[in-house]
């Protein structure tokens, strides 16, 4: 074995290596992905629709992205050389509060360039996971409602159970308003308004309205998006020719 069979060997499999040993079938119930024959792609691609999974198991009949899912494949995509950059896709409903945010501060934190792109919607704890990257897109006709977060279940010591969603709330409030350029102030508002969902209170805007707001950077779909990523990539490759420093 010569010393590039070795590296190749030491190569952590990327999530399309992965999803190559599997069959299509496999593919597509576990990760909702299917394989599609040539081409090695430099960039990943994670599709985050449905509703967001956490610690509690939805109905089978629900269409879920499932947390503990998504993060081994962010991690697998930071480590290996071959993936330069991701390209997040969302329809989402929203769903679980932390599993969301979790999802949202694992893609904000990759050193590779990111692009997200809404199609559809991007709901409830969509908000954060789609501003989390370091350009966002939503297509023209894709909706994001923005609410206050909400709790179901058995409720004990209510001051407690309010300061506790106080809180986690801000915690939405706080990574939404330092990942996008929407201000604190506006992205309250829209949260507490009422009057426009007919059993809630908040704001749906549809596409050039979260552009509007600051919430998204442009109106696009998946070829801007990919137009945007291949040059944050080739930007991020001269920066490091230009340091000479290797890259991750």
């Amino acid at each position: 074995m010569n010393d590039n069979d070795k590296l190749e060997a030491e190569q952590p499999a990327t999530p399309a290596d992965e999803a190559r040993k599997q069959s299509p079938a496999e593919n597509l119930v576990q990760l909702g992905q299917i394989t599609i024959p040539p081409a090695e792609s430099n960039i990943f691609c994670m599709t985050i629709i449905g509703q967001v999974e956490g610690h509690v198991m939805l109905p089978p009949q629900n269409k879920t992205t499932k947390y503990e899912h998504v993060i081994p494949q962010l991690v697998a995509a930071e480590q290996n050389a071959k993936v330069e950059g991701l390209l997040i896709i969302l329809n989402t409903v929203g769903g679980d509060v932390e599993a969301g945010l979790a999802i949202a501060e694992m893609i904000s934190s990759l050193s590779k360039p990111k692009v997200t792109v809404v199609l559809g919607g991007g709901h409830s704890i969509g908000v954060p996971i789609a501003v989390s990257a370091d350009y966002t897109f939503i297509a023209e006709t894709a909706t994001m409602t923005i609410h206050p977060i909400r709790m179901n279940g058995l409720v004990i010591g209510v001051p407690q159970t309010f300061e506790y969603l106080e809180k986690m709330q801000e915690r939405v409030v706080r990574f939404v308003t330092r990942h996008s350029r929407i201000e604190d102030q506006v992205f309250k508002d829209l949260m507490f308004k009422t009057g426009e969902l007919t059993r809630d209170i908040g704001t749906t805007v549809i596409g050039q309205d979260a552009v509007r707001y600051g919430l998204i950077d442009a109106i696009g779909g998946i070829g801007e998006a990919l137009r945007e990523l291949n040059s944050r990539i080739a930007a991020r490759k001269a920066a490091s020719v230009v340091e000479g420093a290797p890259l991750s």
